[in-house]
């Protein structure tokens, strides 16, 4: 019998050290992409997608995320009597009504695949997906989780999102080489984590976007560590592509690396430029001062 996908693992429990000072206390997918978190961002990629259970792999100092997407009583009602009715609906959905939050403390940050392995006791026997709110991913339709489902629904099997690369960067990825099928899908032959590029399969780059089947927990538990000393996702994909079909998807979307400065700066800009309430007059002053 045909499994839908209902529940998405967000590993969270990552240091963010390349945001410190900003992340000395805050997590940093609570950063701010104009007026949302990045968190929030791939929540709502999930929801739109058809995600009922939100599985969150959090660390020590992430209870702000836990925070975020439970309710907010004195929030709530300070709100209602300052008459502020949108801003009220806005903070009562950030997550609907039908959705359960699952929080799941990762005491050691081990390596992505430690943290999915984590999930292990609520994903139970069902396929699901896992998404880095690192990647936030734009999209004017429903988003690239929801492509990934269309797909996985279609062939049944685990699907990795992935796009092009310049090939000098293939050390920050997972890379796969796959053969085509069509339709920008691909079976995957081989996946190396983080190869130089002169070692790289190819420049197709995994990123923060999976949909896997449960026999991915039997290989986690296999896996040793791998790069960085780390229990990696892709060494257990390896393995599981040896015995089931794992399947690349080159989404359609921009995506934004919000990892580094640079990405999360630019995903500002741009999604500034597309806020309804702000583009008119941020789009002027950019241009104001690119004129002076």
């Amino acid at each position: 019998m045909k499994k839908a996908i209902k529940k998405a693992v967000f590993p969270v429990a990552g240091m963010g050290t390349r945001f410190l000072p900003a992340t000395k206390a805050n997590p940093k997918e609570m950063l701010p992409v104009v007026d949302k978190p990045l968190i929030q961002y791939a929540v709502e990629e999930a929801l739109a997608a058809g995600i009922e259970v939100l599985v969150f792999i959090t660390g020590r100092s992430k209870r702000a995320i836990s925070d975020h997407f439970d309710k907010a009583y004195e929030l709530e009602n300070e709100l209602e009597l300052r008459g502020k009715t949108e801003t009220l609906k806005i903070v009562q959905n950030i997550v609907p009504p039908h959705v359960t939050c699952v929080h799941i403390r990762q005491a050691e940050a081990l390596g992505l695949g430690h943290a999915v392995g984590r999930a292990k006791a609520v994903i139970g026997d069902e396929p699901f997906a896992v998404i880095l709110a690192d990647d936030l991913i734009d999209d004017d339709a429903k988003g690239c989780l929801n492509q990934m489902v269309q797909v996985y629904n279609e062939w049944q099997c685990s699907v990795l999102g992935v796009e092009r690369i310049d090939p000098s960067e293939t050390e920050s990825y997972g890379i796969v080489r796959s053969n085509s099928i069509g339709n920008s899908i691909g079976r995957v032959e081989e996946i190396v984590e983080k190869p130089k590029p002169d070692k790289a399969p190819s420049n197709l780059a995994v990123v923060g976007r999976y949909i896997l089947t449960p026999a991915i927990f039997d290989k986690l538990d296999q896996v040793t560590r791998g790069a960085g000393g780390e229990i990696q996702l892709t060494d257990a994909i390896a393995m599981l592509l040896k015995e089931q079909a794992v399947l690349s998807y080159e989404f359609h979307g921009k995506r934004y690396d919000c990892g580094s400065k640079l990405g999360y700066l630019i995903a500002t800009v741009e999604q500034g430029l597309k806020h309804e309430e702000l583009r008119d007059e941020f789009k002027a002053y950019l241009q104001g001062l690119i004129l002076d």
